[in-house]
């Protein structure tokens, strides 16, 4: 036993949780001081300061920007809110219909009988019936669907109340503007963290209500919390990966290329419909994709140890250790947050960057530390882990290797995307100097960063591969993805942040600020476009690790042995895999091409048609790009969602679990390589513009201004890496671990069903 008892477990997981949602909420409180409306809490001092430094807002009164950001708010606000309800009643129709399709694959596994049965793994043993399995399996991915559409839809609702007080904010100064984007990023990141842990936690807490000392049916059960979080990711990052990308493309290239008017000017219609893509693509699909990897990697573990010697034994606090790591991790980055908001202000526009990398490193430093208290305090000094098999005997030190391992791991992905997409290093220097030579060498310089940026990422998860398998088999690698994911919180902080500046920053250019305060926002911006890159590479590093524990507790729960490479049935299934993550990049970049033509006509359309739109004497007719957004993406989700979940069923039951074992390494290895190039080209081409764009160096004034030739071709190279970045590339890790949880979550029903067409030969 460890030492620490059963009841204190009980005890300090909800309640670490209950500290991240209190937490959540005194950070929105703090946002909610800076008020969106008349503006008359702006004191006279205050506006007699601002008279002397902006020739009050080039002569426009303050009161009319700050009902005029209200304003804007509230159309972004309304935007995303009813697109978010359209999405949800479609999801909602289809967890029903696949909630239903688990219950009678798994139900007819043993014929729905109701008798109880001996274990799977420990045959003196008896267990409750597989038609408990149906349907609590069932439950739980019900409520990881659930779990994980209200981890987005919250997300979008504190970006939505967090862009226009940060803009406001910029006019007293950078660090105060810095803050309140970086609180309301807080909040969405802690409230994630805290409901992924206390949702999982009652849930394992009510089916033990029923399940009693079978923990092997238990946890196998709790697997289906992961395949509900992560197949409403899928069609969050999609659909709203699709529906920012139409309008972003759309707006760019009428608006930009075509009547070289500036981002986020009011007279694009396409531009209300860009800024509310942010929200539902970039947060809401964020919040649900790294809440799908938090729910898959917990249930990888926990269900590694069921039927490992904790769960033999029913050591509930050493059973409980992959919660216990992410109670830590709320706590860590709690302490972390407190560092950017409190310790340090931020006076210069250059110190933006460090300190958003300084939170990465704080909160990875303390976690070490949290996770050596947590090995020592929980695991029993020596215990045995399930390996194909086989027991392996593990000491709990061996364990808090394993978990550092995939948390430095993490840190390493993340400085490598920093370095490859952030504009101050010499990759997208590079990128931006090829600008001069016209779109062609931009696109040619940017594929090749993409390509290269991958090299470290994956040495880097090979060596926590290769370390945590070593040292604890298939829970090492479970562990380590926990590791990578157990500062959660601080990630998705740092990475909500970029779009909420991003929406600022539009935001103050449609109210018409003057240059001043759009330059604070845009150095904001650029650095939340490096945190989104680093926040994309921690969601494809932590899906690579998780989709490999999930491969094993796949392989151990169908009882093959060894996965042979050269066996027939195994190597079509590698190469098939191998070419999904092609097909699917297909279908999303051809979705966001096809709306985006739409939506540039629709643009021509009003510019041409619209008398005065271009004076600024008319409003553009904002709502049917909207509409155009809504109608494309919530269309053209459906096919990459449908080629994704109904894979594993096809291969399962029609080829057998050979194939599909190779199917899902197949895809992983070669998913991996195609997500990282993917996000980083996008990431490298889009700071490439916004460095000409911001001239901050002699190197980048001889490329610019805006409308140079130089800048018209980084802004095509852009907008050819915004489907990559946006689409593609974050809809990738879901594709990968998703096959991985879905082959596990119908594992009994292949074992048992599988292989029909051999089966027939």
């Amino acid at each position: 036993m460890g030492l620490m008892s059963e009841s204190l477990t009980q005890i300090l997981i909800p309640l670490a949780a209950l500290i991240g949602i209190g937490f959540a909420l005194l950070q929105w409180f703090l946002v909610s001081k800076v008020r969106v409306s008349g503006g008359s809490e702006l004191d006279s001092e205050y506006n007699d300061k601002l008279i002397e430094e902006d020739g009050q807002e080039e002569g426009i009164d303050s009161d009319v920007v700050v009902a005029k950001c209200a304003e804007i708010q509230k159309a972004i606000s309304e935007g995303a809110t009813s697109f978010l309800f359209t999405e949800y009643k479609y999801l909602g129709i289809f967890m029903v219909v696949f909630g239903a399709i688990i219950f009678l694959f798994l139900g007819s596994v043993k014929s729905f009988s109701t008798e109880s049965e001996p274990c799977t793994f420990n045959k003196e043993n008896i267990c409750k019936p597989a038609l408990a399995n149906a349907f609590f399996t069932t439950i739980a991915f019900l409520l990881g669907g659930l779990t994980s559409a209200l981890s987005g839809f919250l997300g979008m609702k504190i970006a939505t109340y967090a862009n226009a007080r940060t803009t406001l904010e910029a006019r007293k100064s950078i660090g105060k503007a810095f803050i309140t984007a970086f609180r309301s990023g807080a909040v969405m990141g802690f409230l994630l963290a805290a409901n992924g842990l206390l949702v999982l936690y009652v849930s394992i807490n009510l089916f033990k209500l029923y399940y009693g000392d079978d923990w092997e049916g238990l946890y196998e059960s709790i697997t289906g919390y992961g395949l509900g979080g992560s197949s409403m990711a899928l069609f969050g990052r999609v659909g709203g990966g699709i529906y920012t990308k139409a309008a972003d493309v759309g707006a760019d290239l009428v608006g930009k290329v075509e009547r070289n008017i500036p981002e986020d000017d009011p007279r694009n219609p396409a531009v209300i419909a860009d800024n509310v893509g942010d929200n539902v693509g970039d947060i809401a699909g964020m919040g649900s994709d790294l809440f799908g990897s938090y729910a898959e990697s917990s249930c990888a573990a926990l269900f590694v140890a069921s039927i490992s010697s904790f769960g033999s034994s029913h050591d509930y606090s050493a059973m409980s250790y992959p919660l216990i790591i992410s109670s830590m991790g709320i706590v860590v980055c709690l302490i972390t947050t407190l560092f950017a908001t409190n310790m340090f202000e931020i006076k210069k526009v250059t110190e933006i960057e460090p300190s958003l990398k300084r939170q990465l490193l704080i909160s990875t430093i303390l976690m070490t530390v949290g996770i050596a208290f947590v090995s020592f305090f929980t695991l029993p000094s020596e215990f045995t882990i399930f390996d194909f098999g086989s027991d392996k005997v593990v000491k709990n030190w061996h364990l808090f290797f394993c978990v550092s391992i995939g948390l430095w791991a993490g840190l390493v992905i993340g400085y490598t995307t920093e370095y490859y997409t952030s504009s101050a290093y010499s990759p997208v220097q590079d990128v931006a100097d090829s600008c001069r030579t016209g779109a062609a060498t931009n696109v040619i310089f940017g594929l090749a960063l993409g390509y290269k940026s991958v090299i470290i990422p994956i040495f880097a998860i090979a060596a926590s591969i290769y370390v945590s398998f070593s040292l604890a088999a298939m829970y090492g690698i479970a562990v380590a993805a926990l590791g990578m994911l157990s500062t959660i919180a601080t990630g998705l902080a740092i990475d909500a942040y970029g779009p909420i500046s991003d929406n600022a920053g539009g935001i103050a250019e449609m109210a018409g600020m003057n240059h001043s305060i759009r330059e604070r926002t845009d150095a904001l911006d650029a650095a939340g476009n490096t945190t989104a890159a680093i926040g994309k590479g921690f969601a494809i590093g932590s899906a690579a690790l998780v989709s490999l524990a999930l491969f094993g507790a796949y392989v151990s729960r169908t009882g093959i042995k060894t996965v042979d490479v050269l066996a027939p049935k195994v190597f079509i299934g590698l190469i098939v895999g191998a070419m999904l993550p092609y097909w699917f990049s297909a279908m999303t970049m051809k979705s966001v091409g096809s709306a985006a033509l739409k939506m540039v006509e629709e643009v021509r359309r009003q510019f041409n048609t619209i008398p005065g739109l271009m004076e600024g004497t008319a409003k553009p007719d904002y709502a049917t790009c909207v509409k155009i957004s809504t109608d494309a993406s919530l269309k053209e989700m459906i096919p990459p969602g449908a080629l994704v979940m109904l894979t594993p069923l096809i291969a399962g039951t029609f080829f057998g679990v050979e194939t599909l074992a190779g199917l899902l390494a197949g895809s992983l290895v070669s998913g991996v390589q195609v997500a990282i190039s993917a996000s980083n080209t996008g990431g490298a081409w889009d700071n490439a513009k916004k460095y000409i764009e911001a001239g901050a160096t002699e190197h980048a004034r001889t490329l610019g201004p805006k409308g140079s030739d130089a800048h018209k071709a980084a802004v095509i190279g852009d907008t050819v890496g915004d489907p990559l970045k946006d689409t593609s590339g974050p809809s990738l890790n879901i594709l990968i671990k998703l096959m991985a949880v879905e082959s596990l979550v119908f594992a009994p029903f292949f074992a048992t069903h599988g292989g029909l067409l051999f089966k027939l030969l």
